[in-house]
């Protein structure tokens, strides 16, 4: 997907963001942290798409639900519109929120099993005081249509739906309150192959419709590169390369990246790829390896990498790494 012409001042900006969840461990039950998320930073743009890949357990999810105070950072901030979102109060996160919405993988989960979807998806109309209530029904019967869905569907209980279906729901109750900004949680990573791209070709059809910017979080690098403007890559909590989805999937600089793309199948059989595997296991985030936390698994690690944490350094055309091998 071709990068969308930005504007000066980004949507979103989170700077050096950090989650430590306190855990007990060991006999003496010691306290101890899982660093979840280490000083990340990122800029959206109004009307992109912005994928963030990585292994499972790498951060992504909970930088998601942290840039939407779902989960409280343990430091940095998250401007949203030029404010600081960081710190505000209840009230004030109420008011954020109708432009800042969220879908999660498991949309059957997202859905009351006891509630109508009509009234699932009104619900929000409701909470947020949004236009007159017997108006209501009518706004979701066009969300529905919106959707891929059809007005009978109004009456019906999420067990009576299939899970692209279910998703289709959830979209349409994150769009009642027409966000500006939405955070995919791996949307479509439950979905088959084949209703992955049918909600796939709806999300892009919905940005242009609704004039969305999306976070769009998953570990399938073929989706990424289908839906997404611009590419994050996260190891263990750490952003460690970030470029335009042509520049990074043309050309990627970290050997993680290397790595990742290398385990992405190559749909032509006669073409042959080299694998990259990688050694050992990945360390915990309760002890992370000093120096760059990839070092232990790098087949070009040098005594540097075993030191010295690497910062994200531009390195031309949006395309930034934070490697010491690359300069």
């Amino acid at each position: 997907m071709g990068a969308k012409e930005k504007t000066a001042v980004p949507l979103l900006q989170v700077s050096n963001l950090v989650k430590h969840f306190p855990i007990k461990r060991g006999y003496f039950q010691e306290k101890a942290y899982v660093k979840a998320v280490s000083n990340f930073s990122l800029k959206i743009y109004k009307g992109e798409t912005y994928g963030l890949v990585g292994e499972s357990g790498c951060g992504k999810s909970t930088t998601g639900r942290m840039i939407l105070r779902l989960l409280a950072p343990t430091s940095g901030s998250v401007q949203y519109k030029g404010q600081d979102i960081t710190h505000f109060s209840d009230e004030e996160l109420r008011n954020a929120r109708k432009e800042m919405q969220i879908i999660f993988q498991d949309p059957y989960s997202a859905l009351n099993p006891r509630k109508q979807i009509g009234k699932a998806i009104a619900e929000p109309m409701s909470i947020f005081n949004l236009g007159e209530k017997r108006q209501h029904k009518q706004l979701v019967l066009d969300l529905l249509r919106k959707v891929g869905l059809q007005p009978e569907h109004y009456d019906r209980y999420p067990h009576e739906f299939s899970g692209g279906q279910r998703q289709r729901i959830v979209l349409a109750r994150a769009l009642a309150v027409n966000p500006a900004f939405i955070v995919c949680d791996e949307p479509v990573s439950a979905l088959d192959v084949s209703i992955q791209s049918q909600i796939l070709n709806l999300l892009q059809q919905l940005q242009e419709d609704f004039q969305l910017t999306y976070l769009f979080i998953a570990h399938d690098l073929s989706v990424v590169r289908h839906i997404s403007d611009r590419v994050g890559v996260m190891y263990l909590g750490h952003l460690v390369e970030e470029a335009p989805t042509d520049a990074l999937f043309s050309e990627p600089l970290h050997p993680y990246t290397r790595a990742l793309l290398s385990a992405v199948p190559e749909p032509n059989p006669k073409k042959r790829k080299e694998r990259i595997v990688l050694s050992s296991e990945v360390p915990s985030p309760i002890d992370l390896p000093k120096g760059c936390v990839f070092h232990p698994r790098c087949p070009q690690a040098i005594a540097t990498c075993k030191e010295v944490v690497p910062v994200l350094q531009e390195m031309g055309t949006g395309h930034r790494v934070a490697c010491h091998l690359v300069s």
